[in-house]
């Protein structure tokens, strides 16, 4: 379906390179943009799975003007070391900005998933994206919470992959390039026994503590579980560090922060109506990432967001299930056309 999308350069603040996919469906749209946001290490197509109807489909069925955001972790670009605080003051501003420039919208709505998440909750939390008046969030926002053993790859682990690796690359299931790889290749073959594909488990063992991590395999139809495959490529291991020190405090946090300082203040007021998603199997961020996430929201807008927790996904799957289009996407659209 890549024929059906218009693709638009545009740069990040800092002058990084990014791209917009607009999806150009048979029938003009009849409402306003939705913008749909990534998480790490994939890019935007990995809203456009081999389902019986996806996301971008029944967004634009519903009359939206979909737009999909390829900022800097996206697989399409250049690899780069980036981390929360650079995408979010960069990248989600500007992709906000050129939509509001092409389409002429000065209000529009989100769908957001994982890391395209966290950064963009920073984003809005700074102010930098007002445009944006409902968002969707997937699997984790403000508040990451992550499985015990999660914590302690990441504090053990990581360093040590880290002194051999700036990035981790699921592609090397397919294919490893060199004796380091093949060595981590059969370390994941060994260790994640999943009826997945070598790719699969290798994100498994990138993203978090289940077998796998990121989906549950009764929820894939085989095109999806192949197509899976050229979905995932390189991860900046400094990702993974400001994400480690996150969920050390149990909330998003600068990068380089000395003082205490948090991105979910007590005295946050936010400029959208925020709706989280969570998926209640999900082993790479836990449902109580969202629930504290909607809690802390209740106690600043009482009454004005809304929290589902989905008993039969986890991560990912929430996207490419073979029933989402049933079982979630109606939820989100219905959300989204709540004033």
């Amino acid at each position: 379906m890549i024929d059906k999308f218009e693709i638009i350069d545009f740069k990040a603040k800092d002058g990084f390179p990014l791209n917009l996919w607009h999806y150009k469906p048979e029938t003009p749209p009849t409402k306003g943009p939705v913008l749909l946001v990534h998480g790490a290490g994939v890019r935007a197509n990995i809203f456009n799975a081999p389902t019986e109807k996806n996301i971008i489909q029944v967004l634009a069925e519903d009359g939206y003007d979909v737009w999909l955001e390829n900022w800097r972790a996206s697989i399409d670009l250049e690899p780069n070391e980036w981390d929360l605080d650079i995408v979010a003051r960069n990248d989600h501003p500007a992709a906000v900005q050129k939509i509001v420039e092409v389409t002429g919208y000065n209000e529009f709505k989100a769908i957001i998933h994982c890391q395209g998440s966290t950064s963009f909750m920073i984003s809005v939390q700074l102010g930098l994206v007002p445009e944006v008046k409902t968002i969707i969030s997937n699997a984790v926002s403000f508040h990451p919470v992550v499985p015990k053993f999660s914590i302690f790859k990441l504090k053990f682990l990581v360093p040590i992959v880290n002194a051999m690796f700036d990035y981790l690359n699921p592609q090397w299931g397919l294919e490893a390039p060199n004796f380091k790889t093949k060595m981590l290749r059969k370390l994941v073959k060994v260790t994640h026994p999943e009826k997945d594909t070598m790719v699969g488990k290798f994100v498994s063992f990138t993203y978090g503590s289940g077998f796998p991590a990121l989906w549950l395999l009764k929820n894939l139809n085989k095109e999806t579980m192949e197509w899976i495959q050229h979905e995932f490529a390189d991860v900046p291991l400094s990702f993974f560090r400001h994400i480690r020190t996150c969920i050390s405090k149990g909330v998003l946090v600068p990068k380089n922060s000395s003082n205490g300082q948090s991105y979910a203040p007590d005295d946050f007021k936010p400029n959208a109506r925020i709706v989280l998603f969570s998926g209640v199997k999900n082993l790479c961020f836990l449902p109580d990432s969202q629930k504290n996430t909607f809690e802390y929201l209740e106690r600043l807008d009482p009454g004005v967001h809304r929290l589902y927790l989905l008993e039969e996904y986890s991560h990912l799957d929430v996207f490419f299930g073979k029933n989402s289009h049933i079982d979630v996407f109606p939820l989100m659209v219905d959300e989204l056309n709540k004033p």
